[in-house]
């Protein structure tokens, strides 16, 4: 039987210093593969399984651990690195060697309420395109997205579905070429509808990403709203001088 070192901080939770031998015990292990239970936990390292539940749940929110109800707690693959600059879901997932793919859950054309106008500085009523999403990453739901775009699109929906990335549809088939973006990211905790579309426990940390995209005249020409499983995301932002 195994315990936890003596000489570390008294003062250092118990659940924490578990927390770091886990991360020890599933250092080379693979993606996928699943780590002892709650109770062999426990018992390897003579705490309580409250320690070991507490240690466990934080290392799945922070994605170093996943956890499927039923069928245990697994190494967690790599978060997907995120960059924001002027490149879409698509060019990120494709720049790592990743497959990504989306479920639509609508696209329709609707009248744009307040908020949606003040950001896309049109009169409040005026249609806009609204497609909601859930974007996957080799299969995995890893982002619920709804975007507006001024107007109607004509064959926007086919358009779309053969391309899959919105921005080079917005580029190839309209003429809209995004020439700036601006990201508002905060945090959240997941509720019943990101439980229920991301597949995720209720409390989950998300980053939920607000963008305004403008083209080369000023004129903006999305906004976006975009939650994240902060389990399986990392964000880059990359700046250059202007010097």
């Amino acid at each position: 039987m195994s315990t936890m070192s003596s000489d570390v901080d008294q003062a250092t939770p118990k659940y924490y210093l578990l927390k770091t031998e886990v991360l020890g015990l599933i250092a080379n292990l693979r993606p996928g593969t699943l780590i002892p239970t709650e109770r062999a936990l426990a018992e390897k390292y003579a705490t309580s399984r409250t320690t070991v539940r507490q240690a466990i749940s934080e290392l799945v929110a922070e994605g170093k651990l996943g956890r499927i109800q039923g069928h245990g707690t697994f190494v967690a693959a790599p978060k997907v690195t995120h960059v924001r600059q002027l490149t879409s879901f698509s060019d990120d997932a494709r720049s790592q060697g990743l497959r990504s793919d989306s479920t639509v859950l609508a696209l329709d054309v609707v009248g744009s309420d307040a908020e949606v106008s003040a950001h896309l500085e049109l009169d409040q009523g005026k249609p806009v395109t609204r497609l909601e999403r859930i974007r996957l990453i080799e299969g995995e739901p890893l982002a619920h997205e709804t975007a507006w775009l001024p107007g109607k699109l004509p064959r926007f929906k086919s358009k779309l579905a053969n391309s899959g990335s919105l921005y080079a549809v917005l580029a190839a088939d309209y003429g809209i070429r995004i020439a700036d973006v601006e990201d508002t990211v905060e945090t959240a905790l997941a509720g019943p509808a990101d439980v229920r579309l991301l597949g995720i426990e209720m409390g989950a940390p998300l980053l939920v990403v607000h963008r305004l995209a403008r083209d080369v005249g000023g004129t903006p020409v999305e906004w976006t709203r975009s939650t994240f499983r902060g389990d399986r995301f990392r964000f880059v932002s990359r700046v250059k001088s202007g010097n």
